[in-house]
């Protein structure tokens, strides 16, 4: 708390100083150029309510990515990791590559790994949720405004969404004929092939075709002894598509959507014993394209998704009816070296440090079908009152399947195996309701209902522990089921044609959960985390200034959490369990700021403080076999360790982080030369729940830059530009696997790339 009472704030006093500071530069600028050609910054407008608006009237803490901001961040093959820090009190990671991103939003997020884990950020891309973590991977492109809103969403948005909601918008079919191809080349043989054409098929009919071809050869090498084997690791072969048609009459719209996904590449790479001890600092001989595994030839990861979509809008008058029906399916199979090692302790040789447990595990979905439906009624009436009615339905149907290996002395065959097999349904009314109380004042009220119902059964064979007892075959079940009201209520002011306050206050849930997958446990291995609940409370300003040629956005909140749903992830024994705390809260600010300083120049600023706290003195997790653990912490018959969490903050939840974003251009000729740079700073992080020397993530500053040149010609305009990622190449550890030895997962190294554009119209 001190530390918020003084460096906090002292901190944001400076930066309202710096924020001056540049508001007066701008200023000054402006009125020295006022002869030059500047039209001042363009109104962004989000769909964060269900309807269109300008984001500066939105009584909601909203970040947009769009342009060539989006563009520049996406570049290098990225997958959606690389919204990580890019926005305030956002942050992203994955243990499994490019596919299963886990989202925390004010330090609000959830570690576990199985592959029916709820997140309390949902993703919803072109209007439909997509809820299995596999889902949630699909890669980026043509995408037009990638919409970041914090703090719950359950109104209009659902059950898991206690954190916030992540919206991608897909460029859309029109009437006008446009399209793009690019294609860049950098690092390692990668290459980000994107293309997309649309335009009108008939007077009401269009279409619009995307496509994206991402590869990357692998580079990195395995140097364990009798496993040696050159470039095994590391690269991906990742294509996907999508296809519109959009049909438009004077009263009545529908698009369709379809969307698929082959990715065929390898598991993110484990470093066995990769810190130094009682440190966070990477060993001294660490080199990142380098590992020590027995079983690297083996990992592979191949996921496909494919889906569809139908939008119908009716316009009747005074209203408008929407429906929304959606597929989604995922299939996946990805098998790693977990420990990030070679042989144990019990199996010399074994290395590098001390390898307590060998591990090769795999995880597939063979199964997977998603179904939603939205029906929703919205006013358009020209008096102070509109609404929104509707409800909604989702179902879900998903088979997973957990292998354990043994690389010691079979050469990888299979010693364990649990299937899970889940369904869940899902149902929800809700409404919106606005009342304009002047011209200045206006109000918001929201309501859902929401009823939540799990079927859930397991089965486990072949246990890895059967020599100490275990019995070969355990199954079994359970049915958590759990409805909630949810509700907000909103205000906003129009202080001053430029500025708008706001306040909100809102509830919401997230269903219960459910984890069966540990083939190490006692019993069936199943646990279940009771619903969690969130009170959280927000106020804030929007403001566009000098003219239109800046903008800045403050927030302040404070949010409780009943209940809140936590992973127990590894620890000595290799268990992964699910929990519910007692209350967990939370408070921060986030500023989020635009300034177009000259016709030349353009900035972005934004930075966020997030604080979390766990209050529950009577919970303790499993904790790792061979860290400092710097908490206090007991140990079993067993031997293994358990940690008390009761003041820590939530894992993964940076308190501070930063980001700055600077373009130059100037006419060159007959087109536009540019420059680009784009920074972003993570605080240290917690890897788990417990607190350790080891697993104390480092902060994380990464950069990056793009300079190129765009010229016209025949209906078209060209781009050539070089760019680079992580130019400092800063390498530190950005995840960890604790169960074994301490093991890390590194951010990406240094990239270097070309790209050619061509835009058609």
């Amino acid at each position: 708390m001190n530390l918020f009472k003084n460096s906090t704030l002292a901190t944001a006093v400076k930066l309202a100083v710096l924020t001056s500071t540049v508001g007066f530069s701008a200023a000054t600028l402006a009125e020295e150029n006022a002869e030059e050609k500047v039209v001042g910054l363009e109104i962004i407008e989000v769909t964060a309510r269900k309807r269109v608006e300008n984001v500066q009237e939105v009584p909601v803490a909203i970040s947009a990515l769009q342009g060539e901001k989006l563009n520049v961040l996406s570049s290098a093959a990225m997958d959606i990791r690389f919204l990580n820090a890019r926005v305030p009190s956002l942050s992203v990671e994955s243990s499994f590559g490019r596919t299963f991103p886990r989202f925390y939003m004010r330090g609000l997020g959830n570690s576990d790994f199985d592959l029916n884990a709820s997140q309390p950020v949902s993703l919803v891309v072109d209007e439909v949720v997509q809820e299995n973590p596999i889902l949630k991977g699909f890669p980026v492109f043509d995408v037009g405004r990638v919409e970041v809103l914090r703090g719950p969403q359950g109104t209009l948005f659902g059950r898991n969404t206690p954190a916030g909601l992540i919206k991608f918008e897909s460029v859309k079919p029109s009437q006008d004929f446009d399209g793009f191809g690019s294609l860049s080349y950098g690092s390692n043989n990668t290459t980000d092939m994107r293309a997309a054409v649309g335009g009108g098929l008939t007077d009401k009919l269009s279409a619009r075709v995307s496509l994206l071809n991402q590869t990357r050869d692998d580079y990195i090498d395995n140097q364990a002894p009798g496993f040696e084997q050159k470039e095994v690791l590391g690269g991906y072969n990742d294509k996907a598509a999508r296809i519109q048609f959009l049909y438009e009459d004077d009263a009545f719209t529908a698009l369709f959507n379809y969307h698929m996904r082959d990715l065929d590449g390898k598991p993110v790479a484990f470093y066995a014993n990769a810190f130094k001890p009682a440190s966070n600092e990477l060993v001294s001989n660490f080199e990142r394209d380098t590992v020590y595994h027995d079983s690297a030839s083996r990992a592979t990861q191949q996921v496909e998704t494919e889906g569809g979509s139908l939008k119908l809008e009716f316009e009747l008058g005074e209203f408008t009816l929407t429906s929304i029906s959606g597929y989604e399916s995922a299939e996946l199979y990805s098998r790693a070296d977990v420990d990030g090692g070679y042989g144990a302790v019990y199996a010399e040789p074994s290395g590098p440090g001390i390898i307590a447990l060998d591990s090769e595990t795999a995880d597939a979905i063979p199964d997977h079908e998603q179904l939603t439906q939205e029906i929703r009624l919205s006013s358009n009436f020209d008096g102070q009152f509109n609404y929104q009615v509707g409800a909604f339905y989702f179902n879900e149907d998903l088979t997973i399947e957990s292998f354990a290996f043994d690389p010691l002395f079979s050469s990888g065959a299979q010693t364990g195996y649990v299937i899970q097999e889940q369904e869940t349904t899902a149902w929800a009314v809700f409404g919106s309701f606005d009342y304009d109380y002047n011209d200045k004042t206006s109000v918001t009220f929201g309501l859902r209902y929401s009823d939540d119902d799990k079927d859930y059964s397991n089965q486990r064979t072949k246990s890895p522990l059967a020599w100490l007892g275990f019995p070969d075959v355990v199954s079994g079940e359970v049915n958590p089921s759990d409805s909630h009201v949810s509700w907000d209520i909103s205000v906003t002011h129009k202080y001053t044609d430029d500025i708008n306050l706001y306040a909100r206050i809102a509830d919401t849930f997230r269903a219960p959960s459910i984890q069966g997958r540990s083939l190490f446990a006692f019993g069936n291995g199943i646990s279940v985390a009771d619903s969690e609940t969130i009170l959280s409370l927000e106020t804030g300003i929007k403001s566009d200034i000098l003219d239109g040629f800046g903008r800045i956005n403050a927030s302040v909140f404070y949010f409780t959490m009943d209940d809140q749903q936590l992973t127990s992830v590894g620890g000595g024994g290799n268990t992964a369990s699910l929990l519910n705390a007692e209350e967990t809260t939370g408070y921060g600010f986030e500023i989020d700021s635009e300034f177009m300083l000259t016709d030349n120049f353009w900035l972005t600023a934004s930075v966020s403080y997030n604080n979390t706290e766990i209050n529950d003195s009577d919970l303790a997790v499993a904790a790792c076999k061979l860290c400092t653990i710097t908490d206090n912490f007991y140990t079993d018959d067993l031997g293994n360790r358990f940690a008390e969490v009761d003041g820590n903050s939530l894992p993964h939840a940076p308190e501070w982080i930063f980001n700055f974003t600077l373009r130059y251009s100037r006419e060159v000729a007959d087109g536009e030369f540019y420059a680009y740079t784009d920074w972003s700073y993570r605080d240290d992080i917690s890897f788990f729940l417990y607190e350790s020397k080891e697993f104390n993530g480092k902060s994380l500053f990464e950069g990056g830059a793009r300079t190129g040149y765009t010229w016209d010609g025949d209906d078209k305009e060209y781009e050539v530009a070089l760019f680079v990622r992580n130019i400092t190449d800063e390498q530190i550890a950005i995840g960890a696997v604790d169960f074994s030895n301490n093991t890390a997962i590194v951010n990406e190294e240094r990239f270097f790339g070309a790209e050619f554009k061509v835009n058609f119209y």
